[in-house]
């Protein structure tokens, strides 16, 4: 049941905005055993001047086309689990667009419980309601 939030660059194709969406997706599938209907994305363009981030941190350099991925995500994952969902999340949106894997970053925000989640109707999500 992840939501995730990417934001990134205006000036980004949507040829690249897609690719990048699509590369999260199938690695949550791959790495998180999510359905292929369970694909809940925001692409958020913003304008050069609204992104904010330091030319190195940690001894990783970023530019211009750096893009965040913030991962709201159900508990329960491995830290194995994590570190191959991050990994394969970078080289993925690396081989299918013109973002530098330096340029990726992702936040993964965990929270407890499907009281947290509503699909619609306004009403709490059922572990009966959740089928693959």
């Amino acid at each position: 049941m992840p939501f995730v939030r990417i934001s990134l660059p205006k000036k980004l194709s949507l040829e690249t905005k897609n690719n990048i969406s699509e590369s999260i997706h199938q690695s949550l599938i791959q790495e998180f055993n999510i359905p292929a209907a369970d694909y809940f994305h925001v692409i958020e363009e913003l304008e050069t001047h609204q992104i904010k981030y330091p030319e190195s941190y940690l001894g990783i350099s970023h530019s211009d086309e750096i893009i965040y991925v913030q991962i709201t995500a159900g508990q329960g994952r491995t830290l194995e689990q994590k570190k191959k969902l991050y990994h394969q999340i970078a080289t993925r949106i690396a081989s299918t667009t013109p973002i530098l894997i330096n340029n990726v970053i992702i936040i993964l925000l965990e929270n407890n419980g499907l009281e947290n989640w509503s699909f619609g109707n306004g009403e709490i999500q059922e572990q009966k309601h959740l089928k693959k």
